[in-house]
């Protein structure tokens, strides 16, 4: 089965794919929004995490801040993008409870993707961790006190 036209200029995929919501090869129509963004994970059949980050206006500060959105995307196999691809999604009707979004292209691979995950985890597991021994200090502020009062 040849890729169809989904109505935007994209790759065309060169794998083939017997999946029923895929843009390319299934009935799956596409409409709506258009966004690029990261691939954050494909820990699931099928889905994607995707996110991408933009910039708010605080109008009280007059500066900008950075924000994160994240949506679930349908992965189709013929496409199969992997975590740290910048990929190109669009909206679709809701394929379940959480995705209404399919991947129609892979563009490439983000530079330092695995740096920046590995980052992101050290630094919770800091902020875990000084939790923890803010809260042995607290603990052993109180023992004293009660020492005190037999």
């Amino acid at each position: 089965m040849e890729a169809k036209n989904i109505g935007i200029q994209v790759k065309k995929p060169k794998k083939q794919c017997d999946d029923n919501n895929c843009p390319f090869h299934g009935k799956l129509r596409c409409r709506g929004r258009i966004f690029t963004c990261t691939v954050l994970s494909t820990s699931m059949q099928k889905t994607a995490t995707v996110g991408w980050e933009r910039r708010h206006f605080l109008r009280k500060y007059e500066r900008y801040e950075k924000r994160k959105s994240v949506v679930k995307a349908h992965n189709p196999a013929c496409l199969d993008a992997h975590d740290g691809n910048i990929v190109k999604i669009m909206e679709c009707r809701p394929l379940s409870k959480t995705k209404n979004f399919v991947i129609v292209e892979v563009l490439g691979e983000e530079k330092g993707f695995k740096e920046r995950i590995e980052a992101e985890e050290e630094a919770k597991f800091k902020e875990g961790k000084a939790k923890e021994e803010e809260g042995k200090i607290e603990e052993v502020k109180e023992k004293p006190e009660d020492k005190n009062e037999d």
